[in-house]
């Protein structure tokens, strides 16, 4: 197993915003709990740990090197200038898969807004960055509310992920905004392993154990 002191983990956290104007946005509910939960388990594992995270309101983890954005082109270039150096990505951010055409600088009023927003596909990170992967272990989330596995495992093979996790949302006490979590790690090779219901620090600890590269 890698020394673990030598281990560079690169992790993304929370939602992104995609802006209407400079008052509307478009999101989603993740806070980003998930992914601080497997920041503070890599740095127990003694792992180095860059977290780029959207818009949250959690602490910093202490030990970690917090990189701040808001919008999903904002995280890809974060993202795009710390992967080559990263052993480990884990892409637990709720990335925004759509942003509008047109941010006007100006708040629309609301009597004068078009009830019509055109949109457009914002960068795949994680395709991205497995496209051009040397080294590194990645590891994607697929937060669906139905057919949870079967997404899960077409997000495995057409983004060439090492690890994904399964994730249902839209469900009380897991998922998103929640402490606790149900979750199944699939792994490149077809093998799963079910964690929880637990806490996220609970299986956040578990996840860093499983995923952690091999010598």
């Amino acid at each position: 197993m890698s020394n673990a002191s030598s281990i560079r983990c690169l992790i993304t956290a929370g939602p992104t915003r995609e802006f209407i104007d400079p008052v509307r946005f478009i999101s989603n509910p993740s806070t980003g709990k998930m992914g601080f939960a497997l920041a503070e388990a890599a740095l127990e594992a003694g792992w180095n740990v860059d977290l780029v995270a959207g818009p949250v309101a959690l602490e910093e983890p202490d030990g970690a090197i917090l990189y701040p954005v808001v919008t999903a082109e904002e995280m890809f270039h974060q993202v795009d200038a710390l992967f080559d150096a990263c052993d480990v990505l884990i892409m637990t951010a709720a990335v925004s898969d759509f942003r509008p055409v047109v941010q006007h600088a100006k708040k629309e009023k609301k009597d004068m807004a078009s009830m019509n927003i055109e949109l457009e596909r914002t960068t795949d990170i994680l395709k991205t960055m497995t496209d051009r992967k040397v080294h590194q272990t990645v590891v994607g989330f697929a937060a669906e509310t139905n057919d949870v596995v079967t997404y899960a495992k077409e997000k495995l093979l057409s983004k060439n992920l090492d690890f994904i996790v399964a994730n249902e949302v839209g469900q009380p006490g897991v998922g998103f905004a929640a402490d606790t979590n149900e979750v199944l790690l699939i792994a490149a090779d077809g093998s799963s392993v079910k964690l929880g219901p637990s806490t996220k620090a609970a299986i956040a600890k578990e996840l860093i154990q499983l995923v952690t590269p091999s010598a």
